[in-house]
């Protein structure tokens, strides 16, 4: 099989998980009519970052592998605030320690269809590796941005401003991808962006109505727990 088939399979599966957990948000998000964050929202990005790492070294593309780098750290930190990292399989949590390291270590050493040499050695545009960096450092900010926040109420919350940056970052990808012919960016970011607005609605939604909760804070996870289970 073709590396450039290997790719497109691995992509493809990982940007299934990646639509999953956001038709799992978007359902109950729907139900609750205000936005709600579950855990396995994080389980299911943590997985489908480790595929897009592995999809990045297989298309030689800095872009996205620098992007799911940074993502794939800030996914276990969410878990880790939300106290579910701990109750996670101890086989699981090596494994998302290991194999990653491992990945990229061998991407480093090189392979016969991976090296981070012929990575280096690839002539994308630079107008249009720009674009993508732009974009993908957008799209990464709203993690940073949330990573902060959260850290700052000392619980997983995603704010509007989340959502907002998501939908910006979200639109310049898919340029990039379009530039690129990539297909597994290009179907990744086309639903996600439909969903990051209708977040933003719904939270402006709910913004706006009377309630004890500080301006243009979300509902913390613990609240949204008790919702989801009622």
């Amino acid at each position: 099989m073709k590396t450039e088939t290997v790719a497109l399979l691995i992509g493809l599966a990982s940007q299934l998980l990646f639509s999953s957990r956001i038709v799992v948000q978007w359902v109950q998000s729907e139900r609750a009519k205000r936005v709600l964050v579950p855990s396995v929202f994080w389980q299911i990005s943590l997985v489908s970052s480790f595929l897009m790492i592995i999809y990045g070294m297989l298309r030689h593309d800095p872009i996205i592998l620098g992007a799911q780098i940074i993502s794939y750290a800030i996914y276990i930190r969410n878990l880790q605030l939300l106290g579910e990292w701990v109750k996670l399989h101890p086989v699981f949590r090596f494994a998302s320690y290991a194999f990653p390291l491992a990945s990229l270590g061998w991407f480093v050493a090189g392979a016969p269809h991976f090296s981070l040499q012929a990575m280096l050695a690839s002539r994308i545009p630079g107008g249009w590796l720009l674009l993508g960096a732009v974009g993908q450092t957008v799209f990464l900010l709203r993690f940073v941005y949330q990573w902060l926040y959260s850290e700052r109420k000392g619980e997983s919350v995603l704010p509007l401003g989340f959502w907002l940056v998501s939908f910006v970052g979200s639109v310049m990808i898919l340029i990039y991808a379009a530039l690129r012919h990539d297909a597994v960016l290009i179907l990744g970011n086309v639903f996600g962006t439909v969903v990051y607005a209708r977040n933003i609605v719904l939270l402006r939604r709910e913004l706006r109505q009377p309630s004890t909760r500080p301006q243009g804070q979300a509902a913390p996870l613990k609240e949204q727990t008790e919702v989801q289970a009622s």
